[in-house]
């Protein structure tokens, strides 16, 4: 009895460790299968049209309120000084944070549900378990292409997001604070902007991978009908932002001094 506690600690975390080897293994083979021919291009495409084009208007929406609430709070914090900070503290925010983190949270649930439901339907329904009996490897046809989408997709919605966002602190500016516009623009640019633009985009690429692959995952590992197809919409969801954010931790404290 004593030592009952500790046995259940025991066993969580031996699960624990578990999930983690068996999600590790599983993005090696899913990320082997990316980087080898052949690849499926007519669902590549699909998944870049589902990912990336359909996630426009989310993505831009979320943007544009972010850059002007960015803006608007920096203003209030500090009045002295504010068209030089301003600008300086939004293009740093929003490209290398909120731009990257914002919309990859987005798509984590958009994107991550979405695959982790289709392919959770697929595996309940045994057509994961017909392709392995017609030889075709589900890492190739289906998670490959979809992690390839979003992994390249991604940036150009986290670019778009940027211009947006930094469009939106320019127009709260402009409108309700009375900046002057050029000179906006003109600090803007004056701040190192394509390395923090690059910054963004670089964990844009690793957050699309993320949020593919933990849709895939909990997809392929899915059972229990309906239920469990939920259940794997909602760990898939979970699962990508406590990544997303980790990674976003780890990633800023390589790029500190960039």
């Amino acid at each position: 009895m004593i030592f009952n506690p500790f046995a259940a600690i025991g066993r969580a975390s031996m699960a624990a460790f578990s999930e983690i080897g068996r999600l590790a293994i599983f993005t090696g083979r899913v990320l082997l299968a990316c980087l080898t021919p052949p690849i499926y291009l007519r669902e590549f495409f699909s998944q870049c049209m589902k990912v990336g084009f359909f996630s426009l208007p989310v993505v831009g929406m979320t943007a544009v309120f972010i850059g002007a609430s960015l803006a608007l709070n920096i203003y209030v914090g500090t009045q002295f000084g504010a068209e030089q900070i301003v600008p300086t503290i939004s293009v740093i925010g929003i490209t290398r944070e909120l731009g990257p983190v914002l919309a990859a949270l987005m798509l984590a649930g958009r994107v991550s549900a979405g695959v982790a439901a289709e392919i959770g339907a697929m595996k309940v329904t045994e057509q994961i378990d017909a392709l392995h009996t017609l030889s075709a490897k589900p890492e190739r046809y289906l998670y490959a292409p979809r992690v390839l989408a979003a992994t390249l997709t991604m940036p150009i919605l986290v670019l778009i997001a940027d211009i947006v966002g930094l469009m939106g602190a320019w127009m709260i500016c402009v409108a309700a604070l009375d900046f002057s516009g050029p000179t906006f623009l003109r600090n803007v640019w004056q701040e190192n902007i394509y390395e923090n633009v690059s910054v963004g985009l670089i964990k844009a690429a690793v957050f699309g991978m993320i949020i593919a692959i933990m849709g895939c995952y909990q997809g392929s590992n899915s059972k229990g009908g309906a239920g469990g197809v939920g259940r794997a919409a909602t760990l898939a969801v979970v699962g990508a932002a406590v990544l997303i954010l980790a990674s976003n931790y780890v990633m800023t404290s390589m790029f500190a001094d960039t």
